[in-house]
């Protein structure tokens, strides 16, 4: 199971909303409510986070046992 606390602590931290993460990294809300849950999403859309944050994948999540 992937965790997404990472890139929610990541927002806090630059003080941003998830509405914020949608507009830069223009992602949907539909996405964003994946991300929220924890579901699977593609890399393409891990990929815009990463170039919108200036980050890497190891910043915004996490591998975790179900």
């Amino acid at each position: 199971m992937v965790s997404y606390k990472k890139l929610w602590k990541l927002l806090i931290d630059r003080d941003l909303k998830k509405k914020d993460l949608a507009r830069i990294a223009d992602l949907s809300t539909y996405t964003i409510q994946k991300l929220n849950r924890n579901e699977n999403v593609n890399t393409d859309t891990l990929t815009k986070i990463c170039k919108a944050l200036n980050c890497t994948f190891d910043d915004i999540l996490d591998i975790v046992e179900d």
